[in-house]
């Protein structure tokens, strides 16, 4: 540091000192603080004031640099959102393919840029949609996806050449990626142009959500599939996403989130790497999914640190020298589980904020939760005013023309620093247990997430935590406003055609397909290609899951209680 600077802060740290002597101990005695914890939801301490004190040991160079160049805190790109906004994608999928192909021209109409599919629960564990297990569950959180004639119905009219794609979708990822390019191929488009992204995050599923089907050995495999498929066939697609949202939903801190899910990040390269992958290649095509939710300041410094510390992780630890596979690119979406059955509409308040948020984090792409999501699955008009809360950020707010218009903030750098070193710490204890898998199987991620979910709860119960609508300003309703439902005739008119297919197909060519696989997932070949013959032969998602379930087996979770 210059002697100049050093000084300089001398002088700040003295002035501080007399400041809080003389000006802030007064107004105390006048005016006492409010009784509230100052920290941030993941409970980092939050100060009274912030400084070039706080910041005083900073390279420049090294911590933020200028967008577009490495550790890429300020942003991925050298003109951000001056160049192109981020992607706005609502997240949609409901009944039948027929009833979600409505929903999304609907949002392509009024000004959505991307889709962003949402798969009922049969389909993401891998059964067909009249498996007995699926009765009752079918169309209800997402789109019943059973075979290609679903996979057609459900992109008819929709360029798949000309709009990006992003799929929630983990153990059955492959099959679905594989139903996507066989719909491409019969629109006429080839693959290579293909835009989009497939979740195919099942560490995350191991930890929080439980979206899963085989063990983590044959699932890191069908992933690195995934990966060396698309370095060739699909060179502008995003491989996997990363997911911390579903981290955060289940109750982690921002700090968690962060950690945990660039530990997944690193179990994911270490997978290539072994499956002989090169980083600089197969490191381009890898994007994050994070949750934003209500504390503002933490989640902008949130997306800096998560930018900043895979960047160093892909240079430092895996000797990446790409710059694009040193970025962390990221979809981001409000956060659900911040959502109030109460006073629905106040909803709009907490969406619009964590939007900023997001935005202001540097965001490639995001998705807006709709008011009354915490009743149901939203209707056409909350969808377009979720939509159109993005619309009004880019277009009317000012804040897409200045690049990281919160850089140089020093409470933002502070918690950015902040969580950066939380989170290398986690990412520390869990190289130690022998990385991410073993963490897992051994319960470190679940355990560490119940006790924030348990800590947070408590805090809404003793109104130490206060949530508007919920445990504070809380009043007496109208009736539940009008919400979207799933017609039960749904189910059976989606069983019915799924049988029909099955009878029409021709079911040697389906047997055929399904042995061809078989063979492969009992060999070391690539099972995207056997994947995508199998679905253009008509073979079902239930068909092909069974099928990989007789080779790999199905993982059994291990339950973890909070304290053992």
């Amino acid at each position: 540091m210059a002697r100049e600077e050093r000084n300089g802060l001398e002088d700040i740290a003295a002035q501080r000192r007399e400041w809080d002597t003389e000006v802030v101990e007064p107004a105390l005695a006048r005016t006492p603080e409010r009784q509230a914890a100052f920290k941030t939801l993941s409970g980092l301490p939050v100060a009274r004031l912030y400084t070039p004190l706080d910041r005083s040991e900073d390279d420049h160079l090294e911590d933020l640099n200028f967008p577009g160049q490495f550790p890429f805190t300020r942003g991925i790109h050298p003109t951000m959102y001056r160049g192109r906004l981020w992607t706005m994608r609502q997240y949609a999928g409901f009944g039948t393919a027929e009833a979600s192909n409505q929903r999304y021209k609907f949002l392509l109409e009024r000004g959505q840029k991307g889709l962003s599919v949402a798969f009922d629960l049969p389909t993401q564990i891998g059964y067909d949609s009249d498996h007995p297990m699926a009765a009752g569950e079918v169309g209800k959180v997402g789109v019943a996806i059973a075979s290609l004639q679903d996979m057609e119905t459900l992109l008819d009219g929709i360029p798949l050449d000309r709009v990006s794609t992003s799929m929630t979708i983990n153990a059955t990822a492959a099959t679905l990626l594989a139903l996507y390019i066989a719909v491409a191929k019969k629109q006429g488009v080839d693959p290579a142009k293909l835009t989009g992204t497939v979740q195919n995050d099942i560490l995350k599923e191991y930890i929080a959500r439980g979206t899963y089907i085989y063990p983590p050995g044959p699932s890191m495999r069908l992933i690195t599939d995934v990966f060396a498929y698309a370095q060739e066939a699909l060179p502008r697609w995003n491989t996997i996403s990363i997911s911390g949202y579903h981290i955060r939903e289940a109750g982690s801190t921002a700090v968690q989130e962060v950690a945990f899910t660039l530990a997944n990040g690193i179990a994911y390269v270490e997978a290539a790497l072994e499956a002989g992958l090169d980083v600089d290649s197969f490191g381009t095509q890898l994007s994050f999914f994070f949750n934003v939710h209500n504390d503002f300041l933490e989640e902008v410094a949130k997306f800096r640190a998560a930018r900043r510390l895979w960047a160093r992780i892909m240079r430092d630890r895996f000797r990446a020298h790409n710059p694009r596979a040193q970025m962390l690119r990221f979809h981001a979406q409000t956060a659900g589980s911040s959502l109030t059955a109460q006073q629905p509409n106040i909803n709009i308040v907490r969406v619009a904020i964590q939007a900023m948020a997001a935005v202001l984090g540097g965001a490639q792409s995001l998705h807006t939760n709709s008011r009354d999501e915490a009743l149901a699955l939203p209707t056409e008009e909350a969808v377009q005013i979720a939509l159109r809360t993005q619309q009004i950020i880019a277009h009317e707010t000012g804040v897409a023309k200045v690049i990281d218009p919160v850089g140089g903030s020093y409470a933002i750098e502070a918690l950015t620093d902040a969580i950066e070193a939380g989170a290398r710490a986690y990412i520390q204890q869990i190289d130690d247990m022998g990385g991410a898998v073993k963490a897992i199987q051994s319960g470190f991620q679940q355990h560490e997430i119940q006790q924030s979910a348990y800590t947070y709860q408590k805090e809404i119960e003793d109104k130490t935590r206060l949530i508007v609508g919920l445990n504070a300003f809380t009043m007496e309703e109208d009736a539940t406003p009008p919400i979207m439902q799933i017609d039960p005739a749904l189910e059976k008119q989606q069983i019915a055609r799924l049988q029909a297919l099955r009878s029409q197909r021709d079911n040697q060519k389906v047997a055929a397909a399904l042995q061809t696989l078989e063979q492969s997932a009992r060999g070391a070949d690539n099972l995207m290609p056997p994947l995508i013959a199998a679905v253009e032969s008509y073979a079902t998602l239930g068909e092909i899951a069974d099928t990989l379930r007789g080779v790999f087996g199905e993982y059994q979770e291990r339950v973890v209680l909070s304290g053992a």
